[in-house]
């Protein structure tokens, strides 16, 4: 049985500052500085691609052809743009990924490089009327308030002005969707397996398109892909008389392994090494149910002439929210499973006939 890696004190401030930096969609450059002052003591090559990608290179220790394996997770994460100013530190803004306008009243953000403090405001309760209380407020009767004096910018971004904290056997954060998967990346490359050549893409705009994934599989031409995400948890109760069948994955049953989403059919192969791996190696793990939603495995299979690829996320509870949700013992035992799989791993495996 290999032996399980650890997670401790370096790596939760590592991820606590990821979680806590800005990198709306299109802007993330401080989770790259980041991420670049993590890898490069690690890496044999570290490039920054035109869209703003960090790709990390990991030869393997022989001289000979060896499986090339790529890894991938998303730096960016949803939040808002300013798009125009209405005067006294008012602004209009645009969502910038899948946000749910009816969460978005009152929580507080922080907008720009200077992490301006503000607010998203709307009018209070007192002053609606019954008929538009039963409405969902749209979008343009919306406003970030930074206040007279709030220094800001029209398209500068703004995310949620949520802080780390670690509750027990809880995280609570924004943006754990994620910066989880950047996090167990980093660590996947301080403890890289001497047999394959690691090629790691820490990617933008995952959250508008899986652009950034696109071009780095075009870059790195794999034999093969993980996706390393997080997905949303469904395993809230119903209150209700008959019991919930719905769960898509759960706080606590491990990592996610993905069969097909709404952009990809999974490689069979490599969803059944990583489950093989996971019970010989005795680490809990979890199928998520087959149904919406996509990963950068959507765009990494689909790019050269087909990339075997699956996803593995760890589930968290309120994705696409100012605060999500997930369990210690998830991030450990998604860390455990791909350290294990990429130790066990061979070409064999792709010798195998796709079903």
């Amino acid at each position: 049985m290999a032996e399980k890696m650890t997670i401790g004190t370096p790596q939760f401030k590592l991820l606590e500052k990821l979680c806590n930096a800005s990198a709306v969609s299109g802007d993330e450059g401080e989770v790259r500085q980041i991420i670049l002052e993590e890898v490069r003591p690690y890496a044999d090559e570290v490039k920054v691609d035109a869209l703003g990608s960090v790709l990390v290179t990991k030869k393997a220790a022989s001289g000979s052809k060896a499986l090339r394996v790529m890894l991938d997770a998303h730096m960016d994460e949803v939040g808002f743009m300013l798009i125009a100013e209405d005067g006294e530190g008012i602004y209009r803004f645009e969502t910038v990924g899948g946000l749910d306008v009816r969460q978005l009243v009152g929580k507080a953000v922080l907008v720009g490089k200077n992490k301006t403090p503000g607010v998203i405001g709307a009018r209070p309760i007192h002053l609606t009327t019954p008929e538009e209380r039963q409405r969902k407020i749209p979008l343009d009767q919306l406003c970030i308030d930074i206040g007279p004096g709030g220094k800001a910018k029209i398209g500068e971004r703004a995310t949620f002005a949520t802080r780390f904290k670690r509750v027990g056997p809880s995280i609570f954060a924004k943006a754990i969707d994620n910066r989880v998967g950047c996090a167990i990346l980093v660590e996947l490359l301080k403890n890289a397996p001497a047999h394959l050549d690691l090629c790691l893409s820490f990617s933008v705009q995952e959250e508008i398109g899986l652009r950034g994934a696109k071009v780095a599989a075009n870059y790195f031409k794999p034999d093969l892909a993980f996706a390393i995400d997080s997905t949303p948890a469904n395993d809230l109760p119903h209150y209700a008389d008959e019991e919930n069948i719905f769960y898509n994955t759960r706080l606590g049953f491990g990592p996610a392994l993905y069969t097909f989403d709404s952009g990809t059919l999974s490689d069979p192969r490599l969803v059944r090494f990583l489950a093989e791996t996971g019970d010989s190696e005795k680490i809990p793990y979890q199928y998520r149910q087959p149904g919406g939603g996509g990963t950068d495995a959507g765009a990494i299979h689909r790019q050269q002439a087909g990339i075997p690829a699956v996803s593995v996320s760890v589930p968290g509870r309120y994705a696409h929210t100012s605060t999500l949700v997930m369990r210690v013992e998830d991030w450990k035992n998604s860390l455990a499973l791909l350290s294990a799989t990429l130790k066990r791993i061979t070409p064999d495996l792709l010798a195998e006939d796709r079903p």
